[in-house]
């Protein structure tokens, strides 16, 4: 009898886990990601097709979606091809084919039985990747089959440029596809080989193959020394891209030495190749040994020794003669691409003097140019046209041209975009659905100020008042617009989109008790999310779940996002470089945002290759912030297309402005009907087109060099410019400038884009460049005045050190600095006048102490001629002290007569000869007093005497200004570390002594 607990002897059952388990998980990550991708494309989609330029993403999509399926099916055709055929010539025998087994059996043996599972793995990630990088290249494929001839030849082989320009690129490309298709297609045929017998290594008797084995690596390697044969050949036209020589571009070496060597070396990759297959039908490794060798032997003798021998012995010795024909080559190509070989260029005496009764005449049409600095003023429009601390200035403020008693003016524009909700309000409905939009647009007159300073505005304020009449002033697409709102709805839903600040008692039709008006957006803009689906696709875009669940969203919402003026039209335009200084205008009653954009390429023969980032940074471009689109290496550049966004409902347009450039009509022929001819461009909007920014500083930057059109000449680079430093900060380069000026010979003024040169490593005047801004036609000529090197004209920094060691200017600088705040000095102006050139640069100041309420105001202009300084409260004054007599003020500009006092002093224009006499006599007392301070030990009688003589100049300002004497109690003590009189323990000077102040700097 025996005793068993229940269940005893039976196996105890463990839970197992769940089958499905993994199954299930593996679907549901599957679902997301196919989400994830569907919500993206689709939303892409969806936002291409509101902007109705939808077949720019089909087009897209479907070229990257083509390439991506045959450059994954050829891929995994040639090497997965060749997998296959090796493991199907395996020997029958492998594993006892050469002795006894080795390591790679134990590996065939642990991968055998999950070989398929393996295979389609790898070819799957192959495929990825290889789909994804040909994909990549969908500019290169559409740019070469739809390629347009430019109609012009290379130097050196004849051909037509589009063949370097779009059809070497693109072979390129085919090149290494295949290059790598066969270098993969070699390491894995090598592999199954290797594991299935194929071949052996071993240390006494080398490496033992089948015959297959052998035939078919063969022919890997002949196909891989073929495509060499290709390269070489394809190398002999890439050499106009050489950077072997002086200059970028075919050298005497690649012409005289590389050249025909990669034609002996394609001839004889062509004979290797054939060796290579030969062992198709000869055993051995002789053949290939022999064809390996001769390749290496000859691509090392030919094609790196010869060429250097060359170089070193031809070439270094007599680089002048030698290469003077390749650097005429490319300076004549270089010179053509960036659009610089019109240039019209003059020689330009630059006189210091000349009669004052013609330079009283053309004087009296300098008063009315611009003074207002667009990079300086972003604070004080933000001060006084902000109206509420939502809204927002950009920091770099734009220069536009304005009718100003029916003539068109320099004129200082922005647009108040919104900004963040105030602090505190911050949520997702404020966020997104309550400031949802800017409102109106600010214009300031350039040279135009009040009695303070400040700009006078022609177009402000909430609602808008001024000048440019009725037009939308709503901003929903800008610079700073946020990521994404949510607007629109039925008009009989309440609105909820905050417009404006409401402005006294709301109307009869507007009761409105929460101090604002509000808004509902009626615009096209934007793509409706009234259906479900939609306001899915969207959560998961942008992974917020209050886009299904807020009330708020109604039928007729619509979601505005890709709001950026440039990233709409990057998105639109994919095959457009962008300016990066959109600017704002009012045209029609709208307010848009108008863009330059560029076709570039980098492989046009000959021409210097450079950094597009490099060529336009300077000192203004840092303000702008990071450029919004890549700004590669370039050797072409157009401005071949203006843009415009509509501020309102985001409608993008595209206008074709060089209509002649080839690239430009390869990408029409791409994208055909996106772009309108640019006899569409209404008179209105022509009117505020312009030369753009970018393209004037990345030809400026050329041409300190390219200017130099003679070969022997370029080679010594004696004569070469450079853009000088920023005068203001000494930063980085000065930027070019807009300003309304006339050109010697030209009866007329005109809108224009200005720089300066200055020779390398001097800092005086080289030349000075202009081009008509006014956009009345693509491609207008530059204009360049070239000093004589035999002439000292100061350039720009030399121009500010003469202001600042002038005495009367640097006294009168001291004075306005004492007084707690900073001077800041505005563009400095390049004027060619008289036959010389005339320098103008504004001063503003600014408080000193950090508060957010801080602005600059005009307060003197500082103007140079020769050597002839003026400093006045006007630019008219300013004139005056220069060229003597009297130079009509315009009655646009108010004379500023409140420059160095507070609000209701006012200083009489009359006393202005009285006032420098005080300046001066202040200037020279407080320099005796820190004199007798600074003796050893300390003159205190010098000291009280110059006290007084200062006090005397003071009350004299004081009396001058309106205002009262100023009291000696008043006055700072004396400077810490001063030593102490005898008999004076408490440290102070002698009784009747009156510390100075010091002017603060």
């Amino acid at each position: 009898m025996s005793f068993r607990s229940p269940g005893a002897g039976r196996a105890v059952r463990l839970p197992r886990r769940p089958r499905l388990l993994i199954p299930v998980l593996i679907a549901v990550v599957a679902i997301v990601v196919l989400l994830l991708v569907f919500s993206g494309i689709y939303t892409d989609y969806l936002w291409y097709d509101s902007v109705n330029f939808s077949s720019v993403f089909s087009t897209m999509l479907l070229t990257q979606v083509v390439l991506f399926i045959v450059g994954a099916a050829l891929m995994i055709a040639i090497v997965g091809g060749n997998m296959v055929l090796a493991h199907r010539t395996r020997p029958m025998f492998g594993p006892g084919m050469f002795g006894a087994p080795q390591g790679a059996d134990r590996y065939r043996v642990a991968l055998d039985p999950h070989r398929r599972l393996v295979f389609l793995v790898g070819m799957g990630v192959l495929a990825l990747f290889t789909g994804s990088s040909t994909a990549g290249l969908w500019r290169t494929w559409l740019q070469f089959v739809n390629r347009t001839p430019f109609n012009e030849k290379d130097a050196q082989f004849g051909l037509d440029l589009s063949f370097f320009v779009f059809t070497i690129p693109f072979l390129r490309m085919l090149l290494n596809f295949l290059f790598t298709a066969v270098v993969l297609s070699i390491i894995a045929a090598t592999v199954v080989h290797y594991l299935y017998g194929g071949f052996r290594i071993s240390s006494p008797g080398g490496v033992h193959a089948t015959r297959a084995a052998r035939a078919h690596l063969s022919v890997l390697l002949g196909v891989f020394v073929l495509l060499k044969a290709a390269a070489y050949w394809l190398d002999r036209y890439s050499l106009v891209f050489s950077d072997r020589g002086k200059v970028f571009g075919a050298s005497y070496t690649d012409v005289h030495a590389v050249l025909p060597a990669k034609g002996i070396l394609a001839v004889i990759s062509l004979i290797c190749a054939l060796i290579f297959f030969a062992g198709v039908i000869r055993p051995g490794g002789m053949f290939p040994g022999v064809a390996f060798g001769l390749l290496v032997l000859s691509a090392v003798l030919i094609g790196t020794v010869y060429p250097s021998l060359v170089e070193q012995f031809q070439v270094k010795p007599n680089q002048q003669s030698k290469e003077q024909a390749y650097i005429q080559r490319n300076i004549d190509a270089t010179r053509k691409a960036y659009g610089v070989d019109t240039a019209k260029v003059t020689e330009y005496s630059a006189k210091t003097d000349t009669d004052a009764s013609v330079l009283q005449t053309e004087a009296s049409a300098i008063p009315g140019m611009r003074l207002l600095d667009p990079s300086l003023l972003s604070p004080t429009f933000q001060q006084k046209q902000q109206i509420r601390g939502y809204y927002q200035f950009p920091e770099q403020l734009d220069i536009d041209r304005y009718p100003v008693d029916g003539k068109p003016r320099d004129t200082v524009v922005a647009v108040r975009e919104i900004g963040r909700p105030p602090d505190g309000q911050r949520n997702w409905i404020n966020d997104h659905l309550v400031y949802t939009h800017g409102f109106g647009f600010v214009a300031a007159p350039g040279n135009k100020v009040d009695s303070s300073g400040l700009p006078e505005f022609s177009e402000r304020d909430i609602p808008p008042v001024g000048d440019l009449g009725d037009y939308e002033p709503r901003v929903y697409f800008g610079e700073n617009s946020p990521d994404y709102s949510i607007v629109g709805g039925p008009q009989s839903a309440r609105p909820n989109e905050l417009d404006y600040p409401q402005q006294g008692q709301a109307g009869a039709d507007q009761q409105n008790t929460t101090g604002q008006v509000n808004n509902t957006y009626e615009g096209k803009g934007g793509v409706s999310i009234g259906n479900f689906f939609r306001r899915l696709l969207y959560a998961v875009k942008y992974g917020e779940t209050n886009l299904l669940l807020n009330s708020n969203i109604n039928a007729e919402s619509r979601i505005l996002y890709n709001r950026e003026p440039v990233e709409r039209i990057q998105q639109v335009a994919p095959f457009l470089t962008l300016d990066r200084d959109p600017y704002p205008a009012v045209v029609n009653g709208r307010i848009v945002w108008i863009v330059d954009a560029y076709t570039t390429s980098d492989s046009y023969p000959y021409s210097e290759r450079k950094s597009l980032e490099s060529l336009t940074t300077d000192v203004q471009s840092s303000r702008l912030g990071v450029p919004q689109v890549p700004r590669d290496e370039v050797n072409y550049i157009r401005n071949s297309v203006k843009a415009t966004v509509d501020a309102y409902d985001g409608t993008v347009t595209l206008y074709a402005w060089d209509e002649s450039d080839p690239v430009l009509k390869t990408w029409e022929k791409a994208f055909g009907g996106v772009v309108k001819p640019a006899s569409q461009i209404s008179q209105a909007l022509r009117a505020h087109l312009r030369y753009p920014a970018d393209l004037f500083k990345a030809q400026r930057e050329i041409l300190t060099s390219y200017h130099v059109t003679d070969a022997n000449a370029f080679f010594s680079g004696q004569d070469f410019w450079k853009v000088p430093e920023d005068p203001a900060t000494g930063k980085s380069k000065q930027p070019p400038y807009y300003v309304t000026m006339k050109m010697p010979g030209s009866d007329t003024e005109r809108f224009s884009l200005t720089t300066t040169f200055v020779p390398n490593q001097r800092q005086n005047m080289a030349a000075f460049m202009a081009v008509d801004a006014t956009a009345a036609a693509p491609n207008p000529p530059l204009e360049i005045l070239q000093l004589p090197s035999t002439t000292a004209i100061q350039g720009p920094p030399q121009a500010q050190n003469l202001f600042e060691s002038n005495t009367t200017v640097s006294t009168e600088l001291n004075l306005l600095r004492g007084g707690g705040t900073d001077v800041l000095y505005g563009n400095l102006l390049t004027l060619p006048f008289g036959g010389g050139l005339l320098y103008v640069e504004p001063v503003y100041i600014q408080p000193r102490a950090e508060t957010s309420g801080k602005y600059p105001t005009l307060r003197r202009v500082l103007v140079l001629y020769g050597e002839k300084v003026g400093f006045g409260p006007t630019l008219g004054n300013a004139l005056e002290q220069v060229f003597g007599g009297t130079v009509a003020t315009p009655p646009e500009q108010t004379p500023d007569q409140t420059a160095n006092q507070p609000p209701g002093q006012v200083t009489p224009p009359e006393n202005s000869s009285a006032l420098t006499s005080a300046l001066g006599r202040a200037q020279r007392a407080y320099d005796d007093s820190q004199k007798a301070l600074s003796s050893n030990p300390p003159d205190w009688k010098a000291y009280g005497d110059a006290q007084t003589a200062l006090k005397k100049a003071l009350d004299d300002l004081a009396k001058l200004k309106g205002g009262t004497p100023v009291p000696a109690a008043s006055q700072a003590p004396v400077p810490s570390g001063s030593p102490s009189p005898s008999g004076s323990p408490s440290g102070s000077p002698p009784a009747g002594a009156t510390p100075s102040p010091t002017p603060s700097g």
